[in-house]
């Protein structure tokens, strides 16, 4: 028995002594004895500061479950699991706009009252839109300076028992294949690795390497071919156990996007990423025993590498290693979580890159650091016609309770006051712009190049700051 939510909402579980006579739904209720179990899986810690996937807070009479930043599924206690889907409520996006176009400094207590009061209420509504975090998975990995910060975006428990959920509620293996895709793209574009490895064959009246003993007795010694030799030498070539491994996890990525299209639509450009990859391997074998994967050692030159087996292993490990399992309607998944803040953000930089083509990842500076503080970019350029310096600070989830958007304000704004901050090329007189990033649920993400691009960042002004900018991006929509 499930309990599904979306992002920043919360269900109230009733307790009781005796769950099994209550006869009205039982999903809003939960046995006494289980409340124990109940334990918030614990995603990161960063500067000091524990992330949780979900809050759970215990009185007597009820349990309050309040998701967060994250989406995923995991178990709740036995039996009885939590799924966070991946969706934005418009209006309460729309009441972040409203408090940071006010502009009278005089503002009453009671219209604040009424902001937050409005704020509150909006989040009951359900203006929802489920978002493509696949399409934003895909734009992100289309940049190789953003790539390579996806590595902890992702949790998975592959400790725990599985949950049973159906195809269509399945985020987590679409995620994978599609990252595992793109890797191997890059690994292609790049060139297959080649390197020595070992072939076993049975040789006609030669002998090349060393005679395996064992195996020449049993199928020549025994069977009277004494002219055969079974032997064991080094080749060097691309048919090596890494190449063969990821032909392996390609063919099983193959299948799993033929049956599950609904995930895999035009605009998402698998189809043509699968044909880019295809000639590549065609002449590498699917033949590999797992166990060899292990022994593998790494080469700095192809770090894509790495990653695309770790994210193979992981594609394996969700079918059981059996490609049947790619069709099936109802499977099981272990628990899982996605950090959609950090998603958000490394979407916003792969939107930045790909709005500035001129510019590179060392102008955006991700994650600037200093004096314990982390910004999320600080955005030094600088021409013959004019010098640029903006702060910029990623909200995924902004809070919308008016005190609280203006101390994430105030946050942004100090940020810009920093020495180091300040100090890094090109050195400009005045104020440093400070810029807020927010989500907007609208399909036409091609808008999001011309709101991106450096010459019309500061477009928006929070009219009641002096130099400090908003801007909405567009996020893809299932």
């Amino acid at each position: 028995m499930g309990i599904f939510l979306r992002e920043h909402i919360a269900h109230t579980l009733k307790l009781t002594d005796d769950f099994n006579l209550i006869n009205t739904k039982k999903i809003d209720y939960l046995d006494n004895h289980l409340v124990s179990e109940i334990k918030p899986r614990k995603f990161k810690t960063e500067r000091g500061k524990d992330y949780y996937c979900f809050k759970c807070k215990v009185s007597e009479k009820e349990v309050v479950l309040q998701s967060d930043y994250f989406v995923g599924i995991d178990w709740l206690t036995k039996g009885r699991f939590i799924h966070v889907e991946p969706k934005l409520n418009i209006e309460v996006l729309k009441s972040f706009e409203r408090i940071v176009s006010i502009s009278n400094d005089n503002i009453s207590e009671e219209d604040i009252r009424n902001l937050d009061k409005e704020a509150a209420e909006s989040t009951q509504k359900k203006t929802v839109q489920e978002v493509d975090i696949i399409a934003m998975l895909l734009e992100m990995m289309s940049h190789t300076e953003v790539a390579k910060y996806t590595d902890n975006l992702l949790f998975i428990d592959w400790e725990a028992p599985e949950i049973p959920i159906s195809q269509k509620q399945d985020v987590l293996t679409p995620f994978l294949v599609v990252k595992f895709l793109k890797l191997l793209q890059d690994i292609v574009k790049k060139g297959l690795k080649k390197s020595y490895y070992k072939v076993t064959e049975n040789l006609n009246n030669r002998i090349k390497g060393k005679v395996l003993v064992g195996q020449q007795v049993k199928q020549n010694i025994f069977k009277n071919r004494f002219t055969n030799t079974v032997c064991e030498y080094q080749v060097f070539g691309e048919d090596s156990v890494e190449n063969r491994f990821l032909k392996r996890v390609y063919l099983f990525c193959i299948q799993y996007v033929e049956n599950n299209t609904n995930f895999f639509k035009d605009k998402n450009n698998i189809p043509w990423i699968i044909n880019y990859i295809r000639p590549a391997f065609e002449k590498i074998s699917s033949e590999v025993e797992l166990h060899e994967i292990k022994y593998f050692k790494h080469n700095p030159f192809f770090k894509e590498y790495k990653e695309a087996i770790k994210i193979g292993q992981y594609i394996l490990k969700r079918f059981s290693y059996n490609i049947t399992k790619t069709v099936e309607e109802h499977i099981s998944t272990p628990p899982f979580w996605i950090d959609m803040p950090k998603m958000f953000e490394l979407y916003a930089f792969a939107g930045l890159l790909k709005a500035n083509p001129e510019l590179t990842a060392k102008h955006f500076n991700y994650q600037f650091s200093t004096c314990g503080n982390s910004l999320d970019f600080l955005i030094c350029h600088e021409n013959s016609d004019k010098k640029t310096k903006i702060v910029i600070d990623a909200k995924y989830k902004i809070r919308y309770r008016y005190g609280q958007i203006h101390e994430d304000i105030r946050q942004v704004a100090g940020y810009a006051r920093l020495n180091k901050v300040k100090g890094e090329t090109p050195i400009i007189s005045g104020e440093i712009a400070c810029l807020i990033v927010y989500p907007k649920p609208l399909e036409d993400t091609e808008k999001n190049l011309d709101k991106l691009n450096i010459e019309n960042l500061l477009d928006e002004e929070v009219k009641a700051y002096h130099e400090v900018y908003k801007l909405g991006i567009n996020l893809p929509l299932m």
